[in-house]
């Protein structure tokens, strides 16, 4: 999979049929979005429904994260000699394949199952995703084109899971992932008939990239946006039992807690590509702290039904802001192993979400619920340690860099 796009003639027949091809892709990561998050909204109705605890339940966005993890970088390793377009419709089937086995899973085992067989599309659909909408337009609206396919992620916050949470709480949680199928299906139909087939230079060495990768800066910034999502998702997991059980916020007025959510998520991911084009490392690190603080906040504010709400919107903010400049730092350090980079970084953000709604399961079976903040905020400060190493890393060596020239 080669990351250099084709000049396209503009007497192109795609050129006419850009916009419908590029959305194909937004709807596609609109899905996508819809299906990692969905389930936290949820979690009481389908713990309820499968007769199993909310922990437990839990684990469903475990087993989705992990799935992302390992899928990833295999897919990308095992198919990275396939042409773009045929990869894309097989992602696409096996995600319409995962969610039409949610619907249907009697058993709490075989939903686990369907999750994971769910996510095995979701990092290598991005990527490839991404890549595509990079060649369907002249170079100097790829920034724009790539941008408009992950914004399909954000809008699936504010739109796709609040409306997926109500149509699960009033027709019950499967009608949700069958929502959620339909779209992939619709998402699928575009890109058999709208994505042009595009032409490809051979493969890149998938050797020279893995060599790119294990840098140990690029490992350690990998950690540090682990720990990021580790803190985010050990909270939001347990979102909805929150609001409902401390707050005391009724189910229907939950989705449009969440709505509000999303729209901080959105606040949060442009402000954090902002800090990101200006300080990055600085900006990365007073981020992770300020996260530490609203979370540790968030303990004492979800008794207050209001003050819950307002302080949940920061967090949204400061959660995502992080994630941009994530991206930028570990695509700088590996930037000749972008393809890789970019899978991989998919991986280990979605271990840290993995790990996050794990602990915090941890946290409410032993602990209780109204300690899992205190979780989240220590886990961002971890991150923080992790970012500051990486710059102190840096900056000492470029002193060392410096004495040798000056010697």
């Amino acid at each position: 999979m080669n990351l250099t796009a084709q000049p396209m003639q503009e007497s192109s027949p795609q050129k006419d049929r850009f916009p419908l091809s590029l959305l194909c892709l937004t709807l596609g990561a609109f899905a996508i979005g819809m299906t990692e998050f969905i389930i936290m909204g949820l979690l009481p109705n389908v713990a309820h429904d499968l007769g199993v605890t909310i922990p437990e339940a839990g684990q469903l966005i475990t087993s989705y994260a992990l799935g992302v993890a390992v899928g990833a970088p295999l897919l990308t390793v095992l198919t990275h000699r396939m042409p773009q377009k045929k990869l894309l419709v097989l992602l696409m089937a096996i995600f319409i394949a995962g969610n039409a086995l949610s619907v249907a899973a009697p058993t709490y085992t075989l939903l686990i199952a369907a999750r994971i067989m769910t996510a095995l599309a979701h990092g290598t659909f991005l990527g490839v995703g991404s890549l595509m909408a990079s060649r369907l337009v002249r170079p100097d609206k790829r920034a724009g084109a790539v941008s408009m396919v992950l914004a399909g992620l954000t809008i699936a916050n504010i739109i796709g899971v609040p409306f997926g949470t109500f149509i699960g709480q009033q027709l019950g949680w499967r009608s949700s992932f069958g929502a959620i199928t339909l779209l992939g299906f619709l998402s699928l139909l575009g890109i058999i008939r709208f994505i042009p087939q595009i032409r490809q230079d051979g493969p890149t060495s998938l050797a020279q990239e893995f060599r790119s990768l294990v840098n140990p800066q690029v490992l350690l910034m990998l950690l540090t946006g682990a720990f990021g999502c580790a803190s985010l998702f050990s909270m939001f997991t347990y979102l909805t039992p929150a609001l409902e059980t401390i707050s005391g916020y009724k189910e229907h007025e939950v989705t449009w807690i969440l709505v509000l959510f999303g729209t901080g998520v959105t606040l949060g991911n442009l402000l954090g590509g902002k800090l990101a084009d200006w300080k990055l490392m600085p900006a990365m690190i007073a981020n992770f702290a300020v996260l530490g603080v609203i979370l540790a906040v968030l303990s004492v504010m979800l008794n207050y039904a209001l003050l819950a709400v307002i302080t949940m919107f920061v967090w949204g903010v400061a959660a995502f802001g992080i994630m941009p400049g994530v991206q930028v730092r570990i695509l700088n350090l590996a930037h000749s192993a972008p393809l890789l980079a970019s899978t991989s970084s998919h991986s280990a953000l979605n271990l840290g979400n993995a790990g996050g709604a794990y602990l915090g399961g941890l946290v409410i079976t032993y602990a209780g619920l109204p300690h899992v903040p205190w979780l989240a905020s220590v886990l961002a400060l971890f991150g923080c340690a992790g970012a500051a190493l990486s710059l102190y890393i840096e900056r000492r060596g470029n002193r060392v860099n410096e004495q040798h020239q000056h010697s």
